[in-house]
């Protein structure tokens, strides 16, 4: 009989991590991050290069999951708030699904 010997997919998936494939989740890395430096442009990268740059050398989801917050500041300083919120949605959309369920965005009262 074979020993179970854990990996760094198995263990995220006891804690509750996404159960997609690594191609699935290679994927979805790359959309994620074309969309975050679209939404940026060549403005926004020219004026926020830190946020272009970290964006760009992301190597998890996880990583682009916590620069959401330096991309709204980048796009509300360069569009205005509203903007950004709209953009920030439907980035934050296409990360459902793959990420542990701790990360993931929960309804607000406040956001209605």
């Amino acid at each position: 009989m074979r020993a179970w010997k854990p990996t760094i997919q198995s263990i995220y998936g006891l804690l509750g991590g996404s159960q997609r494939s690594t191609k699935e989740l290679d994927d979805a890395l790359g959309d994620i991050q074309e969309a975050m430096l679209t939404a940026l442009g060549q403005a926004g990268a020219k004026s926020f290069p830190g946020v272009a740059r970290r964006i760009q050398y992301a190597d998890d989801l996880q990583t682009l999951w916590y620069l959401r917050g330096d991309l709204m500041a980048a796009l509300a300083d360069l569009h205005g708030e509203v903007h950004a919120r709209e953009t920030m949605r439907d980035i934050s959309a296409q990360f459902q699904g793959m990420l542990p369920k701790g990360l993931t965005t929960r309804s607000s009262p406040l956001g209605k």
